[in-house]
C-alpha cells in the first residue's frame, strides 16, 4: 500500500514541474515573437551602415584606392549629419523625409561620382542600379551608395 500512495504524490509534482515548463516556455516564445516583429519593423537601427563601412564597401565594388575612400568617409559623414537633421525636422513625415533627402541623396552621389575614375563611375552606377533595384524588391540596400 505505501507503493500505491508515492505514485499520486510524484505524479501531482511532474504536473506542476510540467506547468511550470509551460509558463516558461510560453514567455519565451512571447519574447521571441517580441523580437521578430520589432526587427522586422525596422527596430534597433539594425541595417543602417557606418559612414566608414559604406565606404568599405564601395572600396571593395569600385576598387577604390585608400585616398579615395578617405575622401568617401568624408563625404558620407557629412552626409548622416545633415540626413539626421532632416530626420528630426520631418518629426515623423515620411513624405518631407523623402523630398528632402532626394537632393542630399543626389549630391552625396555627384560628389562620389567627382572621385572616381571614368571606368569606376561606371561601375558606381551599376551599383547604385542594383542598389535601387534592391530596395524596390523590399530587401534593402545596407546604405550603399545613397
Amino acid at each position: 500500500m505505501l507503493v500505491l500512495n508515492l505514485y499520486p504524490s510524484i505524479f501531482i509534482k511532474n504536473i506542476k514541474n510540467c506547468n511550470a515548463m509551460r509558463k516558461i516556455l510560453l514567455t519565451c516564445c512571447l519574447l521571441l515573437g517580441i523580437a521578430t516583429l520589432s526587427r522586422a519593423q525596422g527596430g534597433g537601427g539594425g541595417m543602417r551602415m557606418s559612414p566608414e563601412d559604406r565606404a568599405k564597401t564601395l572600396q571593395t565594388q569600385l576598387k577604390l584606392t585608400d585616398d579615395q575612400t578617405a575622401k568617401i568617409v568624408v563625404i558620407y559623414k557629412a552626409q548622416a549629419v545633415k540626413r539626421d537633421s532632416i530626420r528630426t525636422a520631418a518629426n515623423g513625415d515620411r513624405d518631407a523625409m523623402r523630398a528632402a533627402m532626394m537632393p542630399l541623396m543626389q549630391s552625396t552621389n555627384a560628389q562620389i561620382k567627382a572621385l572616381l575614375t571614368p571606368d569606376q563611375a561606371t561601375a558606381y552606377d551599376k551599383y547604385l542600379a542594383d542598389q535601387h533595384a534592391r530596395m524596390q524588391q523590399g530587401g534593402g540596400g545596407g546604405g550603399g551608395g545613397n
